[in-house]
């Protein structure tokens, strides 16, 4: 029997003085009994926070410091926001225009960008492989947020037209796609996912700690004001 299934069943049949009754709870005790249930949820998801908190500062080093993972930004900003995206990803989209503003309006933050494609079997990957690859050119930035920035059935056809647009080599970007080094970054991330236990798109994180919520409802100057103050 699950803890909150005990707990629901020992709040509704246990009186005050420890006896039990069959009969249906009055209106006091409904009430006892839906704070005890909103205590105990909000119990579960403090406790499960704070070890989410300590996975993802276990994994400092892999989330901000590894050489291969791309950065937008200033790269000595004091505070930086990791992100896990992908290119299918409508939420993904949807944040890119706010934080492409916060990286205009405040050359303090930098955007660490995790390629985490796991929406769709054959174009997500495609599209990692291309962004990273485009590493090697120095033109990531540009041509990450066109993709973000597009709208419609993401294709490959669609992926090399942006990387033209982008000022991108395509033959060239095709050729470094299939290098060691993007699937070695790939596969780097999705470790790094399963270890912090990163399970979706969007998933961003800052100051070793995972934003909750719809990535909508993130006031991204906020956060960044917030974790500046607890430096």
């Amino acid at each position: 029997m699950s803890k909150v299934i005990a707990l629901v069943l020992c709040a509704a049949l246990l009186l005050p003085g420890g006896a039990f009754s069959a009969a249906p709870p009055n209106a006091a005790e409904r009430q006892r009994i839906e704070q005890a249930l909103r205590d105990y949820a909000a119990q579960q998801q403090a406790e499960q926070e704070k070890n989410q908190d300590r996975l993802i500062a276990g994994n400092s080093a892999a989330l901000l410091d590894d050489p291969h993972t791309p950065v937008i930004g200033n790269a000595g900003a004091d505070v930086a926001i990791v992100e896990f995206t992908d290119y299918t990803c409508p939420y993904c989209k949807a944040a890119e225009p706010r934080l492409e503003k916060l990286l205009k309006d405040d050359p303090r933050v930098k955007l660490v960008v995790k390629e985490y494609p796991i929406l769709t079997p054959v174009i997500s990957l495609l599209a990692a492989k291309a962004a990273l690859a485009s590493m090697k050119q120095g033109k990531y930035a540009r041509f990450h947020q066109t993709m973000m920035l597009f709208r419609g059935q993401l294709t490959a056809d669609a992926v090399y037209d942006m990387a033209k647009d982008s000022g991108l080599d395509v033959n060239r970007l095709r050729k470094d796609m299939e290098s060691p080094e993007v699937a070695d970054e790939i596969i780097a991330t999705f470790n790094v996912a399963r270890a912090i236990r990163a399970f979706q798109t969007p998933t961003f994180i800052v100051n070793d700690h995972l934003l909750a919520g719809a990535s909508a409802d993130i006031d991204f100057p906020k956060v960044v004001a917030a974790a500046r103050a607890k430096r």
